[in-house]
């Protein structure tokens, strides 16, 4: 039987929120490992380090800016 034979029925005898724990460390693992292949395959650190940085922003609303957050004042 191979591995991922066994982990399937293993997890069948999980509970629902059991097995969405598990989801989520598999998701984990494949990020992992994507990450690590971007990085091997020259995209380098700033690239990983920027989609991190704006990870879930795609969920936050549009900020108000009003003209006075908008200067910089000089002495």
């Amino acid at each position: 039987m191979r591995v991922s034979e066994k982990i399937y029925e293993e997890v069948n005898k999980l509970p629902e929120p059991l097995q969405a724990e598990v989801l989520d460390f598999v998701q984990y693992l494949v990020s992992k490992l994507e990450r690590e292949s971007t990085l091997e395959n020259g995209l380098g650190a700033a690239t990983l380090s920027l989609s991190l940085a704006m990870r879930g922003m795609e969920d936050e609303g549009t900020p108000s800016y009003y003209t006075n957050d908008l200067r910089e004042a000089f002495q």
